[in-house]
């Protein structure tokens, strides 16, 4: 067999479990793979050494080769999404200053986003009638799954995210702690660094990435587009050591043991008990209520490492509603392109796994688990969709972006 020594860069994360899991369980060197692991503290240095080539591959945020593509970083190369990194893994946490304000305005406890979203747009409404200054929150970069659907979130429930708060970029690492210091008010990142303010009792968690987007990416493989090009034999073989470790990951059986490997100081650098509640699906919103969410984090059901062009689609409606790339033609293309299923199925067919039929969906369409059309092994999608009921037709992206009105609506 072949030797192929592959360096990816990722950061301190539940979603680089794939990668995590891909080396120190042997399923990279099984292929040949000599998986090197180099973690880093920010998404802009990802995204720049793999532009220069310290890394073949990286974790990285879903939008974030769109972006690069698109050319909305001047250091950015082509960057491909080959490969998913897991469905959901996020959520939204607040002070417990906010949350008391939220309660005081009929907030629930159980992550429900339309109670949540309309109890802090109260909250945010009192404290502009009253002078105070708006709340601050914080997402981990610009080009982020985390600022898309906090606005997402926030717009849906009467916020207007560009002028009724304050967006400003924390590591990820650094979130618990910025809560705490008073410097943010709130932030929408993954875990553990939501469970995290809840063990540290400055925060409180409000609403998951599960409810806002079902079934939704939050990572993805990352690849130089020229080093695909030119090694695809190792791409493939990288590309099938990462399924066969989203299916260690994705089994509840394994879940102390992934938990555990994470924690190390080389990886998350945590107590493995920050890791639990997101792969058990029990999460501690704070003051010891549990709140289960099955989908919280999904490393391999229902097709969750397989890269649509669909979620690369709305990524970039949100890129346009955003006003950080115009709508054109050629923008649309660039981002439809972006993410590579080709790849996904040329590496896998050989492992008779569940592929998709189809290389996009609509997103929402699915009320429940449904059976659909795949090759290989039978594949079950759902549910999916926006919690205010929209539809996302990857076929009709100008009709998608005129309906969701920014400002919001009164």
């Amino acid at each position: 067999m072949k030797r192929y020594s592959v360096t990816a860069g990722f950061l301190p994360l539940l979603d680089s479990a794939i990668l995590v899991a891909a080396r120190e369980k042997g399923f990279a060197e099984a292929e040949g793979v000599e998986l090197s692991l180099v973690r880093e503290n920010s998404w802009a240095s990802i995204r720049d050494r793999l532009a220069v080539g310290h890394f073949n591959v990286a974790h990285m945020l879903a939008p974030m080769p769109i972006a690069c593509n698109l050319g909305l970083t001047s250091l950015a190369a082509e960057t491909i999404a080959p490969l998913a990194l897991g469905l959901g893994g996020n959520a939204v946490t607040v002070s417990l200053d906010v949350w008391s304000a939220m309660l005081g305005h009929d907030a629930s406890g159980d992550f429900a986003p339309f109670a949540a979203g309309r109890a802090l747009a109260a909250v945010i409404s009192d404290r502009r009638r009253t002078g105070k200054e708006i709340l601050r929150f914080a997402v981990v970069h610009p080009h982020s799954g985390h600022n898309y659907e906090l606005r997402y979130w926030l717009a849906a429930c009467g916020v207007d995210p560009e002028t009724e708060i304050e967006i400003v970029i924390v590591p990820p690492v650094l979130m618990a702690d910025a809560l705490g210091a008073g410097r943010i008010d709130g932030y929408c990142v993954g875990e553990p660094w939501n469970t995290a303010a809840v063990a540290l009792g400055v925060g409180r968690i409000v609403t998951t990435k599960a409810a806002i987007w079902k079934s939704s990416p939050e990572k993805v493989l990352g690849v130089a587009a020229s080093w695909a090009a030119k090694d695809p034999d190792i791409l493939s073989a990288l590309l099938r050591a990462l399924y066969r470790a989203s299916e260690w990951c994705g089994a509840p059986s394994n879940h102390d043991e992934l938990a555990r490997l994470l924690a190390a100081p080389a990886y998350v650098d945590c107590p493995a008990e920050w890791l639990r509640p997101a792969l058990s699906g029990a999460i501690d919103a704070g003051e010891r209520e549990a709140v289960a969410v099955t989908d919280f984090f999904v490393p391999h059901a229902k097709a969750a490492t397989f890269p649509w062009k669909s979620h690369a689609l709305w990524f970039y409606s949100q890129m346009v509603r955003w006003g950080q790339v115009p709508a054109n033609e050629g923008n649309e293309t660039i981002a439809r392109g972006t993410y590579r299923p080709d790849l996904y199925r040329a590496a896998l067919r050989e492992l008779g796994v569940a592929l998709p039929g189809a290389n996009s969906k609509v997103e929402g369409a699915l009320k429940v688990e449904t059976p659909v059309g795949s090759a290989g092994a039978s594949l079950t999608l759902g549910p999916d969709g926006f919690f205010d009921g929209a539809v996302f037709d990857p076929d009709h992206v100008a009709a998608y972006l005129r309906s969701q009105s920014h400002p919001p609506s009164e």
